[in-house]
């Protein structure tokens, strides 16, 4: 049994598309609300927090939903077209608000602003549960590690992609001393990117065909299965893997607590401390991308030779260390040489994390629930998602812009405690080395 390796990059389209849109927001975002309406950091961080909250109803409502959902496109499909295109469309009314307010200011402006980006984040809402579902939903149990991480290459594709077309766009001395800059070119960079890739996700990827034969695939290998039928035709998990689920879930919020305070607050953070522009805080974070982006196929094989969790736990201490250095490297030495090697090892430690969660989350459940335990996870991420902009804006208004990284490596290391209690969903597999690992299923 092999992974394809074609059709799991072509599936990893739609994250693409997700996660160009998202590296965009966490980065643009703050500084529209922070330069353009003066809002302060706390009541920035509660609005940068809106998408989360939300989240937390329709993440794991759409991806139920999904679930029960079969159209000639498939279950996942419909939900990726309609999100895609509503979302496209409202996020280019973002920049006009934008510039019109600051041409001049109104509260009616403020408030239109507010309401567009809320259906926007509603529409990205739609689609995210699904997208993601379907990756589990074409690869067999065994293997969702290793596709995991294509997918999340795929994804670290998409920042990529933002990450540099922002750095062209806007170099620190082309908007230097600017009273507002115009965001406009890269919204629509952005929405160019996202209808691309759904295109060609929806010219190549045969949603039904492919879901049938791995749903044919995992009846013939029951042992995959941690769910027990409780005598009623209906299957439960043993209270010993809700244990670990519980675990799990409670260790994805505290890691991405620490590790979203800092995205958040990224751009605004080195521009306060060290006077870095919006290009280039991209830049930086192009960096972690790219350290990503090397890191997710190597990370896939180890993570199938010694397991999701202690790849895991690995990933966890590499991060909290890097968010100590990095508060010496910004805070104390302001060096930004070295700060990039940081960088690059934040983006190796986010892959070890980030390749294993998910696939450990829905290994514990059935094929027919992949959308909603899809949504228990982003439920976790997401409810930690609404709480650290608040917080981490909050601690940073009172204390300084200093605790922003001291802030993440807590936090980050709460989560190893959190992991090391986790018992079940870590299903190992001998694996070829290098691309070997990525060939064509052979049933």
């Amino acid at each position: 049994m092999k992974l394809n390796n074609k059709r799991t990059i072509l599936v990893g389209l739609a994250f693409l598309s997700i996660c160009a849109f998202w590296q965009m927001y966490d980065n643009i975002m703050v500084l529209i609300l922070s330069d353009t309406f003066h809002l302060n950091e706390t009541l920035s961080g509660a609005i940068l927090a809106a998408d989360n909250v939300l989240a937390l109803f329709l993440l794991p409502l759409f991806g139920g939903l999904s679930d029960r959902t079969s159209t000639k496109l498939g279950k996942r499909t419909p939900y990726i077209l309609a999100g895609t295109a509503m979302a496209v469309i409202l996020m280019n009314v973002l920049p006009i608000l934008d510039n019109s307010y600051a041409a001049q200011p109104s509260p009616f402006k403020l408030a239109s602003f507010i309401i567009v980006l809320a259906l926007l984040l509603v529409a990205m809402g739609v689609y995210r549960s699904p997208a993601v579902a379907l990756m589990p939903d074409v690869t067999p149990k065994p293997l969702r590690s290793r596709a995991n991480a294509i997918i999340n290459l795929m994804g670290t594709v998409g920042a990529i992609l933002y990450l540099a077309i922002s750095a062209i766009l806007y170099p620190t001395e082309k908007v230097a001393g600017l009273e507002h800059v115009d965001y406009q070119p890269l919204f629509l960079a952005v929405s160019a990117i996202m209808v691309a890739a759904i295109v060609v996700m929806l010219l190549t990827v045969r949603e039904p065909k492919l879901a049938a034969e791995n749903q044919a695939l995992e009846r013939r290998h029951p042992e995959w299965d941690l769910a027990q039928d409780d005598g009623s035709g209906h299957e439960v998990l043993p209270a010993t893997v809700k244990r670990s689920l519980g675990f799990l879930l409670v260790s994805i919020a505290l890691w991405f607590t620490a590790y979203n305070g800092v995205t958040s607050w990224f751009s605004q953070y080195v521009g306060e401390i060290m006077g870095v522009s919006a290009g280039g805080a991209a830049s930086m974070l192009l960096i972690a991308t790219v350290g990503a982006t090397l890191s997710y196929i190597p990370i896939g094989v180890i993570a199938s030779k010694v397991g999701r969790k202690r790849t895991i736990l690995a990933g966890i201490v590499l991060l909290a260390a890097c968010f100590l250095a990095g508060f010496f490297l910004t805070a104390v030495v302001r060096s930004t040489a070295v700060m990039s090697v940081v960088f690059a090892l934040v983006g190796l430690a986010w892959a070890a994390i980030n390749v294993n969660s998910l696939p450990m989350v829905v290994e514990m459940c059935k094929g027919s629930d992949i959308g909603k335990f899809t949504g228990y996870y982003y439920t976790a991420s997401m409810a930690a998602q609404v709480i650290t902009p608040i917080l981490a804006g909050t601690l940073m208004r009172n204390l300084g812009y200093q605790v922003l990284f001291p802030y993440a490596a807590v936090f980050a290391a709460l989560s190893f405690v959190t992991m090391c209690f986790v018992r079940h969903g870590d299903v190992k597999v001998s694996a070829k080395k290098g691309m070997d690992a990525f060939d064509s299923v052979d049933d």
